[in-house]
This record gives structure tokens, C-alpha cells and sequence, in this order.
């Protein structure tokens, strides 16, 4: 592990400690790891029968794990899962995309003594976040050709791999130089149009969301060069880059020891201005967060692209030299792959037959409920993998249940049941939650 004084050239970052929403907020309770404070009593209600959508069938559950642990196998025989992350998309068809990038632009992995490393990690930062804001569903019917491979790609590993591409062409650095960046002034600028020639859309390859993608850029763009306190350098303080939250994080963790929820909170907080948002707390918009009747204080936070973020960011920041501690502090994505898993499997029952037919809006209670539903079931399913590949949380904690794992086993059981692979459910999409 590098030591805040021996990881490279690494300036003091402008400001403190960015924290617009004070600890003692209201809305400081729903922009933290506190996803399973709210989501708990929705599976207890299910658990018990007292759902008003869903019946949970622990009887399942075994049944269940044994088929995730058969995907785990098949996909990992050594059962060396790496996280899930951002980072397995841009390697879709067994091409390490990032690694010939970086050796390209002179950022390769050189060893221990390895100058590049800091600014490695601060480009795969900036790469990490501007895709992850580019990666909410792309709907059944649009396809990335990948030139450099031949490949043809599809839905996430088609958003990951165009994101990447469209990366390299320096899209969001400001300094032609210096393509392999991501900066507040270049972020601020792009348009709809320059996502959709980058991401082949036309008329017959249409993708969901283009102008919800393309102002989740721009309007992140104007968040980094509102908060200097996390994405600039005191030596450097008009150069706004996503990159700068590796050195923000080394002054926070002098030790080289930070707390996943704690980069989780750090991005809720200083993210927060990005995501559209329906439900306010006292002024404050939480962003992927939803009314339910059941849960306590009538919302539950998801926050689904920001944990997604989370997990993606771990491999940089570990490649900077910083421990993640704490990863189980995070939860599984409620997503359609992970959430399809336990509808059709039968682990959760509509009950309903209408629920899979009606096209649902994202904060419609089902849809809540549903999602809540899939954060809990997802910590009893890993428990039970683990138990059925004989592992420890330690040795196998839930970033790598779910990569292994129930997103591809989601993906499995969907391929099985529906010609396409599309997911149980149909949900109104617009590019900015899911």
C-alpha cells in the first residue's frame, strides 16, 4: 500500500471537505449507506405475508443459490471472482480495453515503482464515473459496433465499451493534450448530439434516453467546477477534474485506509446536484430515492448508479494505493438483472398477475417495493451461495456474489425464459436511474 507521502506527485486538494449537507440534516439520513435501514422492514412485511404486491418464498431459497453458485462456476472455476464493476464491461469478448488504452497514452502498469500510477488512477477515475452516468438501460434494440475488435455489443457491455471509446477521443477533457481526462469545462458542454454520433444512433439502432444521458453529462460537468473542495488542487485550482477525487480521499485517509460507505458518501454528497430528483428533504434532493408507505420515514433510498459508481471506483482507488474497507457496508444493485433473478426464479411472486404486463413508472409503489425487495433478497441469496461454495463474507463478500453471480445468472435465467433476454418486468425508462 503507498503512503500518502511516497504515491507520487500528489498536491493538497483546494478547500475541505466537501459536505453540503450537513451531518445533522434531515436528508443526511437518506444520502449515506443506509439503504438497508429502509429497505428491511418492506422484506420483513414480505416475509410475513403482509405485502400488498408480493409474496416472498424463503423455501426457494436454497434452490436459488444452487443455480447462481453453478453460473458462479461456470463463469470462475477457480471461484477467483473479481468486484462487480464498470471495468468488466470494457473487457466484453475477452479484450482488456483499458489496458491497451493506458498503454497507448503511456499509463501502463510499470511495478511497484511505478510513476504513472497516481495519474493512472485519476484517469481511470474519470473514465469510471463519466460511464457509469452513461450506463442506465439502453432498451432491447440498440447495438454498439466496436471497430477495433469487430464485435458487436448490446445493453451494459455496449454502453461500457462506447463510453470507453468515446473516452479516448478526449470528449471530456478540455486539454487536447491530455485526452484521457474528464474535466468540468468540457463535461459542461456536451450535447445529445455528440452522444448520439459516439454511440452509433440512428434511426434503426435507436437508444434509450440520449437527451436524459447527454444532460447528466453536462449537468455533472457543472457540478465539478462548482465543488472545488473535492475535484480540484490547491496547486492547480482551476483545473476541475472527476480524476481529483483520488486526492481527496488520500487527505481524508491519511492511514491509505477509507471506508466503502464512506466513498459512498462522499459521492452522494458531492454527486448529489447531478441526479434528477422527484422527493426533496428540507431543500435537499436525494436523487434515487422513492416514497413508500411502509418504509421509515415514507422513502427509501436506492441510490442504484451511485453504489454502481461506488463498486467501480474500488479497483482505481486500490490501484492508487488505498485499502477499501467495509465493502458488505454496500448493498446489491436493484436493478432489472438482479431484481429479475428473484421474479423468475420464483423466489418473489407478484401477486398480481398485471404487474408483469403494466408498464410501470420508476416511483410507482410496486416498482419501489420491488426494488427494496431485491436489495434484501440479495444479502440472503449471497449468504446462501456462500454457503453452497463453502466461503466465507470475508473471502467472498457481496461485490463478488453479484458479478459472479447473481447478475449473470440473471442474465442466464433471462435468456432462458424470454427470446432476447429481456428482463420479467417493463419499466418507463429515461436514461438517468436504471
Amino acid at each position: 500500500m503507498l503512503s500518502p507521502v511516497n504515491a507520487g506527485t500528489r498536491p493538497a486538494a483546494a478547500g475541505g471537505w466537501h459536505t453540503p449537507v450537513p451531518d445533522d440534516h434531515p436528508a443526511a439520513a437518506y444520502l449515506s449507506a443506509a439503504v438497508r435501514r429502509h429497505t428491511a422492514p418492506l422484506m420483513e412485511r414480505a416475509r410475513h405475508g403482509e405485502s400488498d404486491h408480493f409474496k416472498w418464498h424463503d423455501d426457494r431459497l436454497a434452490g436459488t443459490a444452487a443455480f447462481v453458485a453453478s453460473v458462479i462456476r461456470d463463469n470462475y472455476p477457480d471461484l477467483k471472482v473479481p468486484y462487480h464493476a464498470r471495468w468488466r464491461h470494457f473487457e466484453a469478448g475477452g479484450a482488456d480495453r483499458w489496458a491497451d488504452t493506458a498503454q497507448r497514452h503511456g499509463l501502463a502498469a510499470l511495478g511497484t515503482a511505478d510513476p504513472q500510477r497516481l495519474e493512472r488512477a485519476r484517469s481511470r477515475v474519470d473514465l469510471a464515473i463519466t460511464s457509469v452516468l452513461l450506463d442506465a438501460g439502453a432498451g432491447p434494440d440498440w447495438r454498439y459496433v466496436d471497430a477495433a475488435t469487430g464485435l458487436t455489443l448490446a445493453r451494459s457491455e455496449g454502453l461500457g465499451v462506447a463510453s470507453l471509446r468515446l473516452f479516448e477521443t478526449g470528449a471530456f477533457s478540455s486539454d487536447p493534450a491530455h485526452p484521457l481526462r474528464a474535466d468540468g469545462k468540457a463535461l459542461a458542454s456536451f450535447t445529445a448530439d455528440k452522444l448520439a454520433a459516439a454511440f452509433q444512433v440512428r434511426e434503426d439502432n435507436p437508444l434509450v434516453g440520449v437527451e436524459g444521458r447527454a444532460a447528466l453529462i453536462a449537468r455533472l460537468g457543472e457540478v465539478v467546477q462548482a465543488t472545488p473542495a473535492v475535484f480540484s488542487l490547491a496547486c492547480e485550482p482551476g483545473k476541475l477534474r472527476l480524476g481529483h477525487l483520488v486526492d481527496t480521499l488520500f487527505l481524508r485517509a491519511p492511514t491509505g485506509r477509507v471506508a466503502a460507505a464512506d466513498v459512498l458518501a462522499l459521492l452522494l454528497r458531492a454527486l448529489g446536484p447531478v441526479w434528477p430528483s422527484k422527493v426533496a428533504v428540507s431543500g435537499i434532493w436525494l436523487g434515487d430515492c422513492w416514497p413508500h408507505p411502509h418504509a421509515p420515514g415514507g422513502l427509501v433510498p436506492f441510490h442504484k448508479l451511485t453504489q454502481w459508481l461506488t463498486y467501480s471506483l474500488l479497483e482505481p482507488l486500490e490501484d492508487a494505493g488505498l485499502t477499501i474497507t467495509g465493502l458488505d457496508q454496500l448493498t446489491g444493485l436493484p436493478e432489472y438483472r438482479n431484481g429479475g433473478l428473484l421474479l423468475d426464479s420464483g423466489l418473489l411472486e407478484p401477486l398480481q398477475d398485471s404487474f408483469f404486463t403494466t408498464l410501470w413508472r420508476v416511483d410507482a409503489q410496486p416498482i419501489v417495493e420491488w426494488r427494496a425487495l431485491t436489495v434484501m433478497g440479495l444479502d440472503l441469496l449471497a449468504d446462501a451461495v456462500r454457503a453452497e461454495l463453502g466461503l466465507s463474507a470475508e473471502a467472498f463478500p457481496l461485490a463478488r456474489v453479484l458479478e459472479g453471480g447473481t447478475w449473470a445468472a440473471g442474465r442466464r435465467i433471462a435468456a432462458q425464459k424470454r427470446e432476447g433476454g429481456g428482463p420479467p418486468l417493463r419499466i418507463e425508462l429515461d436514461g438517468t436511474v436504471f
